[in-house]
């Protein structure tokens, strides 16, 4: 964690640096990446007060306050910043969700998505599918065999996701997207 003080219109001070210092490293828990903290502490007649910003992994952070005294202002913006980091990390929580491979929703999201279709078609049923790497004959095959009328499966050659399905005069279909598996 990068820390540094600066100190306007007032003698620099190590009580206060140590003071902020000490601080700041209780914000530790919140971050597992490299963290820049910058702290100024201003006197302007009987303001006291203290700026502070943080950045972490392009996210930022900022919190002003001012008291009668240094050291409340201190207090206070570091109050201030780590409910700022409490909800960030909740919001970061709330929204994570795994990747492709092993793909797992929340349910708060399947229900969000639910609602924002709710004007439209209803989603009845909701089946999770793996996919399998495969060619394109074994996954005709696979298809003749089962009941379903179509199979999501990686197409073994270009590593892509490839959907095939039954059309209605009898015969297959091949979907091949263009995204790459391993792009996740």
């Amino acid at each position: 964690m990068a820390i540094s003080c600066t100190f306007r219109h007032m003698e620099p001070s190590e009580e206060l640096r140590s003071y902020v210092e000490e601080k700041i490293e209780r914000l530790k828990k919140y971050f597992d990446s490299p963290v820049d903290a910058h702290i100024v502490l201003t006197v302007e007649k009987f303001r006291h007060i203290a700026d502070m910003t943080l950045s972490s992994d392009g996210n930022i952070m900022k919190a002003v306050e001012q008291t009668g005294d240094m050291y409340s202002s201190i207090d206070q913006v570091m109050d201030k910043i780590e409910e700022q980091l409490r909800r960030f990390m909740s919001r970061k929580k709330e929204y994570k969700l795994e990747t492709v491979k092993g793909e797992v929703f929340e349910e708060s999201a399947i229900e969000a998505q639910e609602s924002l279709v709710a004007s439209g078609p209803r989603i009845i049923k909701a089946e999770r599918v793996d996919i399998k790497p495969m060619d394109i004959n074994e996954a005709a095959m696979q298809m003749e065999l089962s009941n379903q009328n179509f199979l999501v499966f990686t197409n073994a050659r270009s590593k892509q996701i490839n959907i095939i399905y039954k059309r209605k005069d009898g015969d297959l279909g091949l979907i091949d997207t263009a995204v790459n598996i391993e792009m996740y």
